[in-house]
């Protein structure tokens, strides 16, 4: 019948554009997942202990100025006491911390949040002290300071499971809650007996010795307050992903775990001026949060700026079912046009052969291709994302390869239907797996696919085939 093949065409576009819609809804329960896993890390966060990051050693120095100054005129006029109240502070002119973690992997119902025990060892030197010696700035006023502390900054206190401090001479210092700084107010605080009230600094360098063993979740970082920092850390986390202003001078990952060290000083880091400024750390990383993907990337940029550089490792999975559901899905349309390309060709081609595809059959497949996807979402909440992609792929595959048997009358054309399935599947895993160079490969995937329908139909007079129908061939027998 002429010209019937616009009225299939035409409800073979409506039906894509029905599993569009069913695709866009499988990308919103797949956002809907992730979000569930966010708030299965904030009940975590909330209940046990957020990301953790250190922040100092550092000493602070309370001091006061008295004096007397002229008030008045005349008659009135009188000696006035004045009184100018300030803090002097002094981060380490080297720091060396050493530590070690040991994963502690916490679970929300299907969810997973990677936690992790840590135990650090930090060695704080100050070389010269002339920055904790008040300065008059009234001839013959009285200064007096209270007891140096030192103070050690860390973001989530409840993680803390033990402290201590000493000195270089061995002398073990009383901890105390909180820092006293308003931009760092969790923490830990001891006096150090070394200094006079009369405002002098002992002539030799001190040192400080501090023994930590907290918890957290999901990252570690640490703050370079130093003249010098060196951190070294060892884990039993295979997959650690370094961030923060400064990567690693050294590292080594393996399947048991990872190795890495890291070096800054004040020559290339604003974190000791900063801390001394009473910077405040970025938000997510003191508090722990979860990543806002709402937040523009100029307006993130901006807020970094303001943050204390850092030292860091996050303790990831490296592979994420969620994000590599979404970006699946991403290639769902394309997947359902490229098989009712070769369902439409193998009508033409082989149109003597074959049984003509009823719109109802197109829309029958591309249901399977879209309920791939569902299964891979769900499967990958029980078991590892490579077997998840399997299991989903073969049932599809299989269910796909016994439907066009009998969809287009003959075996073999099942079974190559299944295997071209097949490949598909097997080049969308590649192209999860394979992020740096997906593009060069979906690239040529498409240009492959393209070229093999071009010269498949190179020959095809398209005038006779769409004057005449696609076929008016009677059908076939069912193929045993």
């Amino acid at each position: 019948m002429k010209f019937a093949w616009f009225g299939k065409l035409a409800a073979i576009v409506a039906t894509v554009l029905v599993l569009s819609v069913v695709l866009l809804r499988i990308g919103w329960l797949v956002s809907e997942r992730q979000g569930y896993q966010w708030e299965a890390v904030r009940s975590v966060q909330q209940s046990h202990a957020g990301a953790q990051t250190l922040i100092g050693p550092a000493l602070q120095r309370d001091c006061s100025e008295e004096w007397t100054a002229p008030a008045g005129e005349g008659k009135t006029r009188r000696m006035e006491a004045m009184r100018r109240d300030f803090t002097l502070g002094l981060v380490p002119s080297v720091l060396e911390v050493d530590g070690s973690t040991q994963a502690d992997a916490r679970y929300r119902g299907l969810f997973k949040v990677n936690g992790y025990q840590a135990q650090l060892q930090m060695q704080a030197r100050w070389d010269e002290l002339a920055a904790l010696r008040p300065q008059r700035e009234h001839a013959g006023s009285k200064l007096s300071c209270k007891p140096v502390t030192v103070w050690l900054g860390i973001s989530d206190v409840r993680g803390l499971r033990s402290a201590q401090l000493s000195t270089g001479a061995g002398e073990a210092l009383t901890v105390e809650p909180g820092t006293g700084q308003a931009a760092v107010p969790n923490g830990l605080q001891a006096q150090w007996p070394a200094f006079a009230d009369d405002g002098s600094v002992p002539e030799a360098a001190l040192a400080l010795r501090v023994s930590l063993q907290l918890v957290g979740t999901a990252q570690l970082s640490l703050v370079p307050a130093a003249g010098s920092t060196q951190w070294s850390l060892r884990s039993d986390w295979p997959h650690p992903s370094f961030g923060g202003r400064f990567l690693p001078v050294q590292r080594e990952v393996n399947d048991s775990g990872f190795s890495a060290k890291w070096a800054a000083n004040a020559l290339a880091s604003s974190a000791p001026r900063a801390v001394l400024n009473g910077a405040a750390p970025c938000a997510a990383t003191w508090q722990g949060e979860a990543p806002n993907y709402a937040t523009p990337a100029a307006a993130a940029s901006e807020a970094a700026k303001a943050c204390l550089e850092t030292l860091g490792v996050s303790f990831i999975d490296p592979i994420n079912p969620y994000s590599l559901s979404d970006r699946a899905i991403k290639y769902g349309l394309l997947f359902v046009l490229l098989t009712f390309t070769a369902v439409a060709l193998t009508e033409v081609l082989a149109a003597a052969q074959v049984r003509r595809v009823h719109p109802a059959q197109y829309a029958l497949v591309g249901l399977a291709l879209c309920v791939f996807f569902l299964l891979l979402l769900s499967l990958s909440e029980h078991l590892p994302f490579a077997q998840a992609y399997g299991c989903a792929a073969a049932a599809v595959v299989v269910l796909l390869g016994v439907y066009a048997r009998h969809m287009l009358g003959r075996v073999r054309d099942g079974a190559a239907f299944a295997a071209g399935t097949a490949l598909m599947y097997g080049l969308l895993y590649v192209l999860l797996l394979q992020e740096q160079t997906a593009l060069l490969i979906g690239s040529l995937g498409l240009f492959v696919a393209l070229a093999a329908v071009m010269l498949l139909t190179r020959r095809m007079d398209w005038y006779r085939v769409t004057l005449s129908g696609v076929s008016q061939n009677p059908v076939p027998t069912l193929a045993a």
